[in-house]
């Protein structure tokens, strides 16, 4: 008979993370419906270089997707999972983000011709893919802390240092970080031409989330694990609290330092966003964590944000299909050819005097929709995972 008190501990769970997991996708759920271009600058990402609140929302979700992973990981490992079947379930898990992905990219049209390969949700499938398979092969710290240097530092040499074929040398021949002329979109253009997210008649045949700028965005999710793997520490939770805050304040510092010879964009997910956005992602964590871990709070604000952390796929595969689908259905009204959301928005939120309040009331409604089943899964305690 196995005594208890020799027994493996039950791996701990961080209700924090579904909590910033929840802040993280609701925020992204009303800034991808933001209410158009009478919406208030927040609420739209920088034209190129530059940051805004919404330039930290994807970032974020993939640094929590990071720190998940060593929990969910570890939790397995300790019910006697192989990390074989681990490996397997990850390239699998990977696969599915993938499709659905190309999914929401073609809904409700599917015009294969120029169908768009890259997106969100395949960032996060192949961030997911990388690091789940490096996490399983190694799990040491030092090892997470190597690769995160050489992602960042090599992507920064890539960019600065690697001629553009056709345009020359950047800095020299060419802008550096030009909007068009830059490694990442040349990639984009030789392997994926006409599958890109700005295509004609836009003026510069890029995607935000081509293939090279992967190399940065797994730095975002090594960064992830690394608080991951702090968290799992044993250690007395103000000093985890403490850690948190250290790392932000570390990250936002050396990100901006670095920023001043290698701006922050998102678009090219430049290396200094990696750690600017990671050192807002840890100080959101910090307050998440103290609230939710060390405080306890359950309910009030914490509350809805838990709702949506624990089914974050679900509640943003509804955003991405629900308005699609309405878009799709084109009709006649006042003379003028619209469709469903725009029907319902010019005569339901543009009657709001203020153009900035009016295209966040929208917004926020789209939340709410999407808030609805959400809850409903949430209170049967049905949880999609993939």
């Amino acid at each position: 008979m196995t005594n208890p008190s020799l027994a493996p501990a039950r791996p701990q769970r961080l209700i924090s993370l579904d909590v910033l997991r929840g802040i993280t996708i609701g925020f992204m759920i009303m800034v991808n419906n933001n209410g158009g271009a009478g919406s208030w600058g927040f609420m739209n990402h920088a034209e190129w270089n530059g940051l805004t609140p919404t330039d930290l929302v994807f970032p974020t979700f993939i640094f929590v997707m990071g720190a998940s992973l060593v929990f969910s990981f570890e939790a397995r490992l300790a019910r006697g999972a192989s990390r074989m079947k681990l490996a397997w379930h990850t390239l699998k898990r990977a696969a599915i983000l993938f499709l659905l992905g190309v999914i929401v990219n073609t809904f409700p049209f599917y015009t294969l011709d120029y169908l768009r390969i890259y997106g969100v949700l395949q960032r996060i499938a192949l961030c997911y893919l990388f690091v789940g398979l490096f996490y399983l092969w190694d799990s040491r710290v030092w090892t997470k802390v190597a690769a995160l240097v050489a992602a960042l530092a090599g992507y920064w040499i890539l960019l600065r240092w690697v001629p553009v074929p056709g345009a020359g040398m950047p800095g020299r021949d060419i802008p550096f970080m030009d909007q068009s002329q830059n490694l990442v979109s040349w990639v984009d253009r030789l392997l994926m031409p006409h599958h890109l997210y700005l295509e004609p008649p836009a003026h510069n045949l890029r995607d935000p989330e081509g293939l090279l700028s992967n190399l940065p965005a797994l730095g975002t999710t090594l960064l992830g694990v690394l608080t991951g793997l702090g968290l799992r520490a044993q250690r007395p939770a103000g000093i985890k609290a403490l850690g948190l805050a250290a790392g932000s304040v570390l990250c936002l510092a050396t990100g901006s330092l670095w920023s001043i010879w290698f701006p922050l964009n998102k678009n090219l997910w430049t290396s200094s966003y990696v750690l600017v956005a990671a050192g807002w992602s840890l100080a959101a964590l910090t307050l998440a964590f103290w609230a939710a871990d060390v405080r306890g709070w359950r309910k009030g604000w914490t509350w809805p944000c838990l709702v949506l952390g624990s089914n974050a796929i679900l509640a943003y595969m509804i955003s991405e299909l629900v308005p699609g689908g309405l878009y799709a259905i084109r009709f006649t009204a006042d003379e003028r050819r619209t469709d469903a959301l725009g029907w319902v928005f010019v005569h339901v939120f543009a009657r709001i005097p203020d153009p900035g309040w009016a295209a966040f009331a929208y917004s926020l409604s789209i939340l709410a929709f999407c808030f609805i089943p959400v809850c409903v899964f949430y209170r049967n305690k049905i949880f999609i995972k993939v």
